[in-house]
C-alpha cells in the first residue's frame, strides 16, 4: 500500500511480502527464512533507527554474537516522551532480570545477528514480543550467544502510525514473559 517496493527497486534491494499471515511475527519469520547473509540486520523502517548506524554495528561484528544498537547503554539516547521512556525502561529491566539477559535494551529490534543462528531458531511469538523471544532463545542456546551493546540515538517515529495496541501489548508482554521464562533451562530459573 506504500512505496516500499519502489524504493527497494531504486536502491537495488528486494522487497519481500510476509508469508504465513499478517502479524509482525510472520514478517520477522519471513525475513529470517528468506535471509542469506552471514550477518543479518533487523531495524524499524519508521525513521527511528538511522540506517547510517549499521556501519557501527558492522564494525563491532567480531566483538559478540549479537550487536545491539542500544538506547539504554551508557551514552545511548532516545527522543521519545518521558512516559514512553519510563515504560520502556521498566519493560527492559524486567525482561533482562526475569529472563537472564545481560543487556540494557532487550526490546529494541535494531540488532546485528549471525544469520545461521537466526535461521536455526523455531520462533512462536506473533507480536512485537518476537524481538525478546529471539534474544532469549539465542542467549540460552548451546553455546550461549554473547551480546554487545553499542550506544545509539533513536529518533521519534518519522513515518506511519504505530501498530502497537496498548491492551494487546500488555497482555502479550505478560504472556510472553511467562512463556519465555518456562522455556529457560533449569539453571536459569
Amino acid at each position: 500500500m506504500d512505496k516500499t517496493a519502489d524504493a527497494c527497486v531504486e536502491n537495488g534491494c528486494t522487497c519481500i511480502a510476509r508469508e504465513g499471515g499478517d502479524s509482525f511475527g510472520d514478517a520477522v519469520r519471513t525475513g529470517i527464512r528468506r535471509s542469506r547473509g552471514d550477518r543479518v540486520v533487523f531495524m524499524d523502517a519508521d525513521g527511528s533507527h538511522p540506517p547510517e548506524f549499521i556501519e557501527d554495528l558492522w564494525r563491532h561484528r567480531g566483538d559478540a554474537d549479537v550487536i545491539i544498537a542500544s538506547r539504554y547503554a551508557p551514552g545511548g539516547v532516545t527522543e521519545n516522551s518521558w512516559s514512553l521512556v519510563l515504560m520502556s525502561r521498566l519493560l527492559n529491566l524486567s525482561y533482562s532480570w526475569i529472563l537472564g539477559l545481560n543487556c540494557f535494551d532487550v526490546s529494541n529490534s535494531f540488532k546485528l545477528y549471525h544469520g545461521d543462528s537466526l535461521r536455526r531458531l523455531s520462533l512462536n511469538c506473533n507480536h512485537f514480543d518476537i524481538v525478546e523471544e529471539i534474544l532469549c532463545r539465542l542467549v540460552h542456546d548451546r553455546p550461549p550467544a554473547t551480546i554487545k551493546e553499542i550506544p545509539a540515538t533513536f529518533k521519534k517515529r518519522m513515518f506511519g502510525e504505530t501498530k502497537r495496541n496498548l491492551v494487546v501489548f500488555v497482555a502479550s508482554y505478560l504472556y510472553t514473559m511467562i512463556r519465555l521464562r518456562r522455556m529457560l533451562p533449569r539453571r536459569h530459573k
